[in-house]
């Protein structure tokens, strides 16, 4: 029977600002920009929302709602979120009320549809689209995280351009941009389309948010439309300065605990586990081996990116939803995406396979790190082969003397402990 490494409970400190007051920053934002200035009593906003995971969403977005309404604005939600919930109006409203945005709970309708308006193209050649509903609005507001892609390195990566290309493309739109950016490249594509919506729709502005390492709201800045471009660039280069990282280079294999959608547009951030498709940055952990144990609930099957693993489990390749998840990856250009790895029935078996194809190393001597998830990086499980480079660090802590990599009788990994839990 193969041998396995003791692992070691580590916490990890990250550069964490922090709103504490997430629905007063808002509100303080929308005046500095002055959106009751600029919108006029029953005029309507479309509030363009999207399928990540983003702390605090629902609070932002009920926040931006009630003071629309203040201003007498007539404000409703469209989800922008390109193929996303099957391509269907139906499933983006579903994913919209798995985050807590249902008209109760914002106090506005959502008009979710698939369908588009054809824009044109850029002077490049790129066709653009843009949501109905949000183009026969009086002023659309734009609601994103800035972030760094999991597939493309620029100047300007995830943020608000991003969302008003892509995500209130629709399915068309986005599949064409995508297909553009084969083309073209992700920085290219997102000023070109990005300068041509904004110049033939009505966007009024944008709420930028920004996350910190331990997946919490760390600024909200209001911006006017005419500077997205200017403030998507500033803003990454925060996002990438808190972005939370592995404590360690170059482990033998990566356990993820899951994977889905409100994680990451990829499943996993490639901007973590490494593996990004067109570029990554300077400290790409360069993980030798991934196993990613399950999906979300809230991914709802979809398992965009799997294929970034070199193994799994049976009990997640039966969770996938493979219509929806193949959908996603050929609207992104990106088929690899949905390539399905190695699977075995148990935990055990699959990191057996990883460890023996992952170098000369006794396996008890591997490095090894497992995680919950690429968003919670602040607990996580470090094997003993890693204590020297973990003592060199100033930002990580050992919080639990080391103890056996155990499995379940049916040959799972247990729960991670509460300790390293949110």
């Amino acid at each position: 029977m193969m041998g396995y490494p003791r692992m070691l409970e580590v916490r990890q400190r990250f550069d964490a600002p922090r709103v504490d007051d997430v629905a007063g920053t808002v509100a303080a934002e929308l005046e500095r920009i002055g959106v009751r200035g600029s919108i006029g009593p029953g005029e309507t906003v479309a509030v363009a929302v999207g399928s990540r995971g983003i702390t605090n969403l629902a609070l932002v977005v009920r926040t931006l709602v009630a003071v629309l309404k203040e201003a007498g604005a007539r404000p409703f939600v469209v989800p922008a979120m390109g193929s996303h919930g099957g391509a269907t109006a139906e499933g983006q409203r579903a994913i919209l009320a798995g985050y807590g945005i249902t008209e109760d709970a914002i106090g506005a309708p959502i008009r979710s549809s698939m369908e588009t308006v054809h824009l044109g193209t850029t002077d490049d050649g790129i066709p653009l689209h843009f949501d109905r509903a949000a183009h026969e609005a009086d002023h659309v507001a734009i609601v994103n995280r800035v972030k760094p892609h999991t597939n493309f390195s620029g100047e300007i990566e995830s943020g608000l351009l991003k969302m008003t290309m892509i995500g209130l493309g629709k399915h068309t739109g986005a599949a064409l941009c995508h297909r553009a950016i084969v083309d073209h490249g992700f920085d290219r594509v997102a000023r070109s389309a990005g300068r041509a919506l904004l110049a033939r729709c009505r966007i009024a502005f944008g709420l930028a948010l920004v996350e910190n390492g331990y997946d919490e709201t760390a600024l909200v800045e209001a911006v006017p439309a005419a500077a997205f471009a200017e403030r998507d660039r500033a803003l990454l280069v925060l996002a990438r300065r808190w972005l939370p990282r592995l404590p360690v280079l170059r482990p033998d294999l990566l356990i993820v605990d899951e994977m889905g959608k409100n994680v990451s547009g990829s499943g996993m951030d490639t901007n973590v586990v490494g593996r990004k498709p067109h570029g990554g940055l300077d400290d790409d952990p360069r993980v030798k081996r991934l196993f990613v144990r399950e999906l979300t609930p809230e991914t709802r099957g979809n398992a965009y990116g799997i294929g970034l693993a070199d193994f799994t489990t049976s009990r997640l390749i039966r969770a996938i939803d493979y219509r929806t998840t193949v959908l996603n990856c050929l609207t992104a250009a990106n088929p690899e995406a949905a390539a399905l790895p190695i699977h075995y029935d148990t935990d055990r078996e699959a990191i057996d396979a990883a460890l023996a194809s992952a170098g000369l190393a006794p396996a008890e001597r591997a490095r090894v790190v497992r995680i919950r998830n690429t968003l919670r990086l602040d607990r996580l499980f470090v094997s003993e082969a890693c204590r020297a480079e973990l003592a060199a660090r100033g930002d990580v802590e050992i919080v639990e003397p080391a103890h056996e990599l155990a499995f379940d009788g049916v040959g799972n990994l247990p729960p991670l402990p509460l300790a390293a839990q949110p």
